[in-house]
């Protein structure tokens, strides 16, 4: 596969592996597989961390508030709907989201910190 930022942001919204963009990046719903099945890239010792969580913050955080924001100075609805609209609003983005942007936070390893992951299917070197 071509490394291009439009062919990283594909894999990684596709939720598939940053090397060859065929075999799928999880087993279950946020588990990690530990190889690509396709190309044998060894993905079990990376670690995306919280970076995906305070990226969905600041995305979410920008976007959402201020619609909420919008609704509540043209509607008067009591507080409670306010709660019972938005919660389910920002946890399902948030789910629906988190798996796309730790695929994304993958991709981006793999293209700048390279050397965290299995050059090769038996540990020898990639150009």
């Amino acid at each position: 596969m071509t490394e291009t930022p439009s062919s990283l942001l594909g894999v990684g919204l596709r939720c598939r592996c940053p090397r060859c963009g065929q075999g799928a990046l999880y087993e279950g719903f946020m588990r990690v597989v530990d190889r690509c099945s396709v190309c044998g890239l060894e993905l079990a010792a990376n670690d995306s961390g919280d970076g995906p969580a305070v990226f969905l913050i600041f995305l979410l955080g920008f976007t959402i508030v201020p619609a909420a924001l919008l609704v509540s100075l043209r509607v008067d609805w009591p507080l409670w709907l306010h709660v019972l609209i938005w919660g389910p609003v920002i946890i399902g983005a948030t789910v629906g989201l988190m798996r796309p942007a730790k695929a994304l936070t993958i991709a981006l390893q793999y293209r700048y910190r390279r050397d965290q992951f299995d050059r090769e299917p038996g540990g020898g070197d990639e150009g």
